[in-house]
């Protein structure tokens, strides 16, 4: 065999090693990816999780922006805003333009609220069983209180509802009945847990009749408070989302909320909360 021919199938049996290393490559790079590891949970366990997360919020203190489509607050669209929550129910939140200027002042505690547009020269309050029969400009509140609610932990299950659970693929649903004002018995709420991490990522509210009074969709996980060390699974903190959407089901329209900063159990004060404007 002469030399070239010696050259030759050297260089075959290069090119076809070459073939064999990127055929392998190939059957890598495009191999399928594991599937994610969703975890396991019963109706009772979500619901346990839920008054946990309640339970971990003593106090909050937030700030955010808020843009508004559809007129659903008509004072603004473009709100710079901050709450103050201290469990169980007192909760302030306060809204102003972009260049600083106050729009609204929402304080509720107990089984009041006083709501004070100082731009309008108005001033509402009653208690939140009447919110929704001071009309257009109570609703959007009671709606930010509900969206507020995957932030502060307020959405544990009552002790006069019920739950049930429905698994749907990479997600949980847990119905969540309790008594009309007829006593009859229907779905309040609707959760959806994503099932990686066991966070609500959607609610709606609903009417008696069945009807969708809102929906809100849960964004944007991110650790806050203080780093506890739990021995054996390392350093742990609080999820809570950053960013909150809420369409409203009467078609008046829909916000989109976005957390700058969320600070829990701090001390707040009263003057924070503004609680002597409701005595």
């Amino acid at each position: 065999m002469t030399s070239f021919a010696i050259l030759v199938r050297l260089t075959l049996h290069a090119s076809r090693f070459t073939l064999m290393c990127l055929l392998l490559a190939g059957c890598t790079m495009f191999a399928p990816h594991e599937d994610v590891q969703l975890k396991k949970a019963t109706a009772e366990e979500l619901t346990t999780l839920l008054s946990q997360q309640k339970a971990a919020i003593r106090t909050m203190k937030g700030l955010f922006s808020a843009k508004v489509r559809g007129g659903i607050i008509p004072i603004a669209t473009r709100v710079e805003g901050a709450v103050y929550y201290r469990r169980p129910n007192a909760m302030r939140l306060r809204g102003f333009t972009p260049v600083g200027g106050e729009l609204f002042e929402f304080v509720q505690a107990d089984d009041q609220f006083r709501l004070r547009l100082p731009t309008m020269g108005r001033i509402l309050s009653g208690s939140p069983s009447d919110m929704n029969e001071m009309g257009k400009l109570a609703r959007p509140f009671q709606l930010s209180i509900w969206a507020m609610g995957g932030v502060l932990g307020t959405g544990a299950i009552a002790k006069n509802e019920t739950v049930a659970l429905v698994e749907e693929g990479s997600r949980y649903r847990l119905d969540v009945s309790g008594p009309s004002p007829s006593g009859a018995q229907f779905i309040r709420r609707r959760l959806w847990f994503e099932r990686q991490t066991l966070q609500v990522v959607r609610e709606d509210r609903l009417l008696e009749s069945g009807t969708v009074e809102a929906t809100i969709q849960y964004e944007d996980f991110r650790p806050i408070g203080e780093v506890e060390t739990i021995a054996g699974t390392g350093d742990k903190r609080m999820l809570r989302p950053f960013k909150i959407e809420l369409e409203d089901g009467n078609g008046q329209g829909s916000v989109e909320v976005m957390f700058h900063e969320l600070t829990p159990n701090i001390p707040l004060s009263a003057t924070d909360l503004a609680q002597a404007s409701l005595q």
